[in-house]
């Protein structure tokens, strides 16, 4: 019993010693509640009929303006939006869940994936905008995100990689995100979650994560990155520029 007892303490050592403490988050998160909101698409009986069991969409997006919401283009994608018609739209912030018709304003950016900018039909006065920032991103910068991967507010902190150079993730800012051990912290319904510098200030969108599956006694198992790799593609929030200075 004492050399299984003292197997168990030296793997747990092995685990500590390999495992960074969870970055904290370098500013306050609770600034960001009226900024950072889940969005959800509800769809109605026509649109299921292909996929019966899905009863909608859901990310999350920030505040530009009072009528106006970003994400990332897939999310308004996967929610049916259109620039032509409005459709209501649910959003929660934490304290509650109003619906607003909405519709897509416009399409930002060169990359793969682009920012997309909402139209609401009527200003949320509760709404905070956040600040964007103007300049790239720096190797190990501290980062933060709020993001609602299960419809409530997770503040999660990180930090920049590098930005891709080829393919399908040239332009894009790579990021590393963690809370412990869990590299899967950020993930489905984190879409569109404005990734913040320690100034307060919107750096990049949340757009994708790094995974893959394997398959383990019958069962898949989804896995991350290696510890000290990107694990989280993001849209610069650069590509909203000409738009900002033109409102």
């Amino acid at each position: 019993m004492r050399r299984r007892t003292g197997c168990g303490a030296l793997t747990l050592l092995v685990l500590l010693a390999s495992t960074p403490a969870s970055p904290a988050a370098c500013v306050d998160p609770a600034q960001f509640t009226h900024s950072a909101v889940s969005i959800m698409r509800h769809f109605d009986d026509a649109e299921r009929d292909a996929r019966p069991n899905l009863i909608g969409v859901r990310g999350t997006g920030w505040f530009l303006s009072p009528t106006t919401i970003v994400t990332a283009e897939h999310v308004t994608a996967g929610m049916k939006l259109s620039a032509e018609e409005w459709k209501s739209l649910e959003i929660a912030d934490g304290d509650g869940s109003y619906f607003i018709a909405a519709r897509i304003q416009r399409l930002a950016g060169v990359q793969v994936e682009r920012l997309a900018v909402i139209e609401l039909q009527h200003a949320v006065f509760a709404a905070q905008s956040v600040v964007i920032r103007r300049e790239p991103l720096m190797p190990d910068e501290q980062v933060m995100t709020l993001a609602y991967p299960a419809g409530r507010p997770h503040p999660v902190g990180g930090r920049f990689v590098r930005f891709g150079d080829d393919g399908k993730l040239a332009g894009m800012a790579l990021l590393e995100f963690y809370e412990g051990e869990n590299r899967l912290v950020i993930d489905h319904g984190a879409s569109g979650a404005p990734v913040i510098d320690c100034e307060g200030r919107v750096a990049a969108v949340i757009s994708n994560v790094f995974t893959q599956s394997i398959v383990w006694a019958s069962h898949q198992i989804r896995i991350s990155t290696a510890w000290g790799m990107p694990n989280v593609v993001s849209v610069p929030v650069q590509a909203l520029d000409e738009f900002v200075q033109a409102n």
